[in-house]
């Protein structure tokens, strides 16, 4: 009986010592898997949707290439206890993205990734956004004004902003970003008409999206999504 008490408390120990820490040394606090070896792996960096943290996408991981290395950043405004936001809605209506919340986090989350690649040891054509929701419209923000730091962002359920939109033009220095795209048919928060515009506008700036449409998923992410992104992201980096 002891020898079975003793057992179950080291497993117990050794699950509790499994959990990732929260990391505190970039401008945004994460959760991280790197390899020892990670030097010029891809980095791959989750931002996650309204309300949530960086718990809430970090378990993709286990589905996507093993070698990566994954990082999972925590929104820098706070909603409530273990709930956070990066930008606030301002006024009725749909957000448009006339915000000071926008840019200031989209600033941070850039320089975030800035600093992610030196301390990771890779280049910035090997650093993917993966973002949900709020966190998809992040990385439209920040992949698309400044495809200089990222290879490739994939947003899930996201939308690109009004204000993003309108200032979008053909660029020689986006033309390498990859983009996957990922929505749910069903979806009633952020229809998957966003998901397809966003498909057709960024292929009128001459990118090349990969999109996906999945019937009968909502507002989630769906084991296919997962499959589909991590084929991507192989597809990406062979």
């Amino acid at each position: 009986m002891l020898k079975l008490l003793a057992l179950f408390t080291l497993l117990v120990s050794a699950a509790v010592h499994a959990q990732p820490s929260l990391q505190s040394d970039l401008p945004l606090k994460y959760l991280e898997q790197a390899n020892p070896d990670s030097q010029d792996q891809p980095l791959v960096i989750f931002l996650h949707g309204y309300g949530s943290n960086e718990q809430d996408l970090f378990g993709i991981k286990d589905d996507l290439p093993a070698t990566y290395t994954y990082l999972s950043v925590r929104a820098p405004l706070v909603v409530g206890e273990g709930s956070f936001q990066w930008f606030r809605k301002k006024g009725e209506g749909a957000y448009n993205g006339e915000t000071d919340d926008l840019k200031t986090s989209a600033q941070t989350l850039l320089d975030f990734i800035t600093q992610a690649t030196k301390k990771y040891h890779t280049e910035p054509e090997k650093v993917f956004l993966v973002g949900f929701s709020q966190g998809a419209i992040m990385t439209y923000e920040v992949g698309l004004r400044h495809p200089e730091a990222v290879g490739g962002i994939a947003a899930l359920s996201g939308r690109i902003l009004p204000v993003l939109k309108s200032e979008l033009k053909p660029d020689e220095k986006r033309r390498s970003l990859a983009v996957f795209i990922g929505h749910g048919e069903q979806d009633k928060r952020l229809p998957v008409t966003d998901g397809s515009e966003a498909n057709n506008l960024l292929q009128s700036v001459s990118l090349e999206p990969e999109f996906h449409a999945y019937p009968g998923v909502g507002h989630s992410i769906s084991a296919d999504e997962i499959q589909d992104l991590s084929a991507w992201l192989q597809r990406l980096n062979p």
